[in-house]
């Protein structure tokens, strides 16, 4: 296969094939993102078209964020049982039929089936719990800075792609825009399939910065007897220990101040206060481009930084922002300075949480525990897209929303200091699935 003749390639040259795994997963989460993003643009076409309300539209995006979280233990069990690149294809494939069949939808309920449905399984499976899986399988040292990078193509693909997708639909219609997502999901699959392996002994290595000496872990593909058993288990196991309530609890503020208010709103937002929605998708894509930065920088940090003490800060400040925000001037020097600010610190949080969880819960079944700490933050993404979109309709205004976001965040960062290494013990999880 074409990745074992690279890997050698790149072995004799002093290099590992763990970069090449992590730069596929970094396109693939890009792109997987921009599916994401894409309908956060697509809101107030589908009002124009359809005539449906903030409110329904919101309740299929909040459909698609429940689906989207709920993933997340079981894509984590789905990758243990048949391993990476079996189900990063698999999801793409999903993605890619929900937009396309999106094409010819006219009724409400298609519209809650495949964007709220299809999407946010198939966007579930390629969520921040295949950066988790890659980065603790593919690398022990520079493990934070990797995750780093994974999230924030995550993140930023949500924002990036959304002047393109804002100006095709202004120029062509939001099927056009929808056209070029899946464009991009095929050139991701293509490269998933040549460069994807699901651990690093398949091709004879050690994960990168590993001890020489250290015996490589067990292959777990096809070990557990059931994908749900496995993933309850996990739950049963670290839902005995406060780290993972803290940790579940802070990240569903996460998901409710971010995917679920700005990602799903911040355009209607600004439109309220009379900004077109191609200018309003150019600040979103300010704050990808400063995202990108400030989650590498949270994960270089991480490696060397409390991470409680981090996710103090980034909490906190995110939540000044966010009561910032309904009070600015909404000129180029107000948005510019909240893109900013807010930009950095967009999921700067995953990293440090990342790194949490695989030092409580042990490399192998870090990812399972991760993805219920995941579904906590779709939970809250869900919560915050209806409650924001309820909200609108009820009172023509986001104010009540972006207040309650930014409380919420005050809250979280006070929670993240009881997050202090050597406060919370192990898991039992660490102790009976360590190799």
């Amino acid at each position: 296969m074409i990745s074992k003749r690279m890997a050698d390639v790149m072995t004799r040259r002093g290099l590992h094939y763990g970069w090449i795994v992590a730069a596929t997963t970094f396109l693939t989460m890009l792109v997987t993102a921009g599916a994401v993003g894409a309908p956060g643009v697509l809101l107030l076409p589908l009002q124009r078209e359809f005539g449906w309300s903030t409110a329904a539209i919101s309740a299929a995006l909040a459909l698609r964020f429940l689906f989207f979280g709920l993933m997340g233990p079981f894509a984590a069990a789905f990758i243990n049982r048949y391993g990476v690149r079996r189900v990063t294809l698999t999801a793409l494939f999903l993605i890619g039929s929900a937009l396309a069949l999106s094409l010819l939808m006219g009724h409400l309920w298609q519209l809650m089936l495949l964007w709220g449905v299809v999407l946010g399984l198939g966007t579930g499976l390629t969520a921040l719990v295949l950066a988790a899986t890659v980065s603790a399988r593919w690398f022990d040292a520079r493990r934070g800075l990797v995750v780093g990078l994974l999230t924030a193509s995550s993140a930023t693909g949500q924002l990036v792609f959304l002047p393109l997708l804002a100006a095709m639909e202004t120029r062509f219609g939001w099927r056009s825009a929808l056209l070029t997502v899946c464009a991009f999901l095929a050139v991701a699959a293509v490269a998933a399939f040549l460069f994807l392996r699901n651990r690093p002994s398949d091709l004879g290595l050690k994960p990168y910065g590993a001890d020489p000496k250290a015996v490589p872990a067990a292959d777990q593909a096809g070990a557990d007897p059931s994908i749900v058993a496995a993933a309850l288990s996990s739950l049963a196991e670290a839902a005995r220990t406060r780290i993972f309530w803290v940790l579940f609890g802070t990240f569903f503020i996460c998901g409710a101040s971010t995917n679920g208010l700005i990602q799903s709103h911040f355009i209607p937002f600004c439109s309220d206060r009379g900004l077109t929605e191609v200018l309003a998708a150019g600040v979103l894509a300010t704050m990808g481009i400063f995202d990108f930065f400030g989650t590498v920088a949270s994960g270089w940090l991480s490696d060397r930084f409390s991470p409680g003490r981090l996710l103090f800060w980034y909490y906190g400040l995110r939540g000044l922002s966010l009561i910032y925000l309904p009070f600015a001037s909404f000129n180029y020097a107000g948005l510019s300075l909240f893109a900013l600010f807010y930009g950095l610190d967009w999921v700067a949080t995953v990293p440090p949480t990342v790194n949490l969880t695989v030092k409580h819960f042990g490399r192998e079944r870090s990812n399972l525990v991760f993805g219920w700490v995941f579904a906590g933050h779709q939970l809250g993404a869900a919560t915050a897209t209806l409650g924001a979109g309820i909200a609108r309709t009820e009172f023509s205004t986001y104010l009540p929303a972006f207040l309650t976001a930014g409380a919420l965040c005050v809250i979280a960062a006070a929670f993240t200091l009881t997050l202090e290494p050597g406060v919370a013990k192990r898991a039992m999880i660490t102790q009976t699935s360590q190799p």
